[in-house]
């Protein structure tokens, strides 16, 4: 074996046969305990046992490291890393993964093992002893810790000498040579290098994400202007890489395809096949995928930006088919209808919004038509929440191999310098999406390639005012990727350049297209189907409770534990926690830039007692 081995084992589908035939691939034992049969919600009839499974290993392209490292991997403690399939971090044990022992939403595409979007949106909760399963549902995981802890595990094998002789003993299995080990040594020094820098710049220090939240777009950004996008060997930017620093709660997926716009912000447009792609897409950039573009002058659009790019883009399209076959879970329980009925009444009033009247921003309605397919509005509107996320969006990176980069339907060119994170992020997405699916950019970029060849007859400065001649006719190509069949892809990456300034305190201002005046301090309204199995509340998560986000700013919880334990009667998460030691603290309106404010979306909480039981009780059949 060798060191290029090791760094194209990720591309050899060939070599996990042979690791199963040779009894390699790990089998983790499950304890019993753990092999508890959850109760699955009610989410429809498409919603078959088949589906979910499908749901929770179709690979995305996602490529965490080669499938026989992590299971030679070990804890501090000295036990495997895979123990227990990780449900130590919150993941769901799936009895049925191929090999065996693998969480729900992870999954192996040849040596790699990867997550899949079931990872982030899969949920379990537990009433009286029963574990009901949520699929779509913002997941219960501590992924800072699983990340840190992974990072950590690879150090402590380029560290500890004995350590590392164990892992290679595992790896090489019989053929140990020293320089097997060298050759096995870089290959994981190469690994580790930018996974390191990425956690170790990224993840905030004092203050954890903890269970149930990640600042996931501020680690998408860093991952591919941080490690991705680089002009150096190893393609990495390390003053790219901001603290992520800004957690949300995992989104629910279910009627995800169906909204008009999408991401907490709301900077998506959102709808159709192609922009539900790219959404996926830039999220699987963002966990784990293996990505780097490169200029490439016989590209029409001047970068390569499939041929080091791991992404499956017949996988997350059928995720998306699948989500589409998603309907909200159905509460499990008992409930009082002649009490719902009232709260019904109170959801669809058209009374101030502070008296109820929860439709005027969550209901549904028509929204934007994409593709000549019907959508549901999700309006975005200023109520007063944390701010922290929109730090995010004013993130200037470097460019790296995608400066001068240019997309027909975008402004300009990407600058060398001082470019919006957001921007690139677009530029990566939108140019990998028209190379994939264009058959236009394949044929003229053969026919200039078919053209180099007569350039081998030229020599010195012909040839080369000739090459630039033929690039430059490329270039003028551009115009005929834009097509009515993908021109929506314009809207997928907004960057929210609305005017910054506020509405007076308590103001609901909406907005229902991205052109509109409106602040950009805006959160999307998503319609509430299936919320009552969506807590933590609010974008950050730092409401525990509806019965709490019904109430003033002044009487919600400072503080509450986070995990898996749900109160039927509060409509969230239980006050007695087990699955984890973590206490989330949050902050008023003193300081509503903290990421971990409470402040905000005071509506309801004019309401009496028994009106808020009532509309309580409408959300929980929603």
């Amino acid at each position: 074996m060798n060191t290029q081995y090791f760094r194209t084992l990720l591309n050899r589908p060939a070599c996990l046969f042979v690791y199963v035939l040779s009894g390699l691939v790990a089998c983790w034992s499950l304890p019993a305990w753990a092999i508890t049969q959850p109760i699955f919600t009610d989410q429809g009839k498409n919603w078959t046992t088949s589906n979910r499974q499908i749901f929770y290993t179709q690979d995305q392209g996602s490529r965490i490291m080669p499938l026989i490292w992590i299971k030679a991997l070990k804890q501090s403690n000295g036990k495997p890393f895979m123990q227990d399939s990780l449900s130590r971090y919150g993941y769901l044990i799936n009895e049925n993964s191929k090999p065996e022992g693998l969480p729900v939403g992870f999954t192996v595409n040849g040596d790699a093992i990867g997550m899949t979007c079931a990872a982030c949106h899969t949920r379990q909760i537990e009433v009286k002893g029963g574990a009901y399963r949520i699929d779509g549902g913002p997941a219960i995981v501590d992924f800072q810790q699983f990340a840190t802890d992974l990072d950590q595990a690879v150090d402590t094998i380029l560290k500890d000498q004995q350590v590392f002789n164990e892992f290679s003993k595992t790896v090489l299995v019989d053929s140990v040579s020293p320089e097997q080990q060298a050759q096995l040594r870089q290959a994981v020094v190469d690994w580790y290098l930018p996974y390191h820098t990425i956690m170790d710049n990224a993840l905030p220090k004092d203050k954890p994400w903890g269970p149930a939240r990640l600042d996931a777009v501020g680690m998408i950004f860093n991952r591919l202007a941080g490690l991705d996008i680089g002009s150096s060997k190893d393609h990495i930017i390390k003053s790219n890489i901001h603290r992520a620093e800004a957690p949300v709660r995992y989104p629910f997926i279910w009627n995800a395809p169906i909204q008009d716009k999408t991401q907490w912000p709301g900077f998506a447009d959102n709808g159709n096949d192609l922009l539900g792609l790219a959404r996926n897409l830039g999220e699987v950039i963002g966990v784990f995928a293996t990505f780097h573009p490169q200029k490439d002058a016989w590209r029409v659009l001047g970068v390569d930006y499939l041929q080091n790019n791991s992404a499956n883009f017949k996988g997350l399209k059928s995720l998306e088919n699948l989500v589409q076959k998603l309907n909200p879970p159905k509460w499990p329980w008992v409930v009082n209808s002649a009490l719902a009925a009232q709260g019904k009444q109170i959801f669809e009033s058209k009374a101030k919004t502070e008296g109820g009247g929860c439709a005027a921003c969550h209901g549904i309605r028509k929204g934007a038509t994409r593709s000549l397919r019907p959508t549901w509005a999700t309006p975005l509107c200023y109520v007063g929440t944390d701010e922290k996320q929109f730090e995010l969006m004013s993130w200037l990176v470097d460019t790296g191999e995608l400066a001068g980069a240019q997309i027909p339907f975008l402004d300009k060119p990407l600058a060398a310098t001082g470019e919006p994170a957001i921007k690139v992020l677009g530029m990566a997405v939108i140019g990998s999406i028209l190379q994939h699916a264009s058959p236009i950019a394949v044929q003229l970029e053969a026919k200039a390639k078919a053209n180099a060849a007569k350039l081998q007859r030229l020599l010195g400065i012909e040839k080369n005012q000739k090459m630039l001649a033929i690039t430059a006719e490329l270039r003028k190509l551009q115009s005929k990727l834009v097509t009515p069949q993908n021109i929506d892809l314009k809207g997928a990456f907004h960057q929210l350049t609305s005017s910054t300034k506020k509405t007076q305190t308590g103001d609901a201002l909406c907005k229902q297209n991205f052109d509109d005046p409106v602040p950009k301090l805006a959160y999307e309204s998503r319609v509430l189907e299936g919320i009552w199995a969506t807590a933590p509340y609010l974008h950050n998560g730092s409401i525990p409770t509806l019965t709490a986000l019904l109430e003033p700013v002044r009487n919600r919880p400072a503080s509450f534990k986070v995990g898996s334990n749900y109160d039927p009667d509060t409509i969230g998460l239980a006050v007695g926690q087990t699955k984890f030691d973590y206490t989330l603290k949050t902050t008023d309106c003193s300081d509503n830039k903290s990421g971990n404010s409470r402040c905000g979306h005071e509506f309801g909480t004019q309401l009496t007692k028994p009106e808020k039981a009532a509309l309580l009780e409408y959300l929980k059949i929603l």
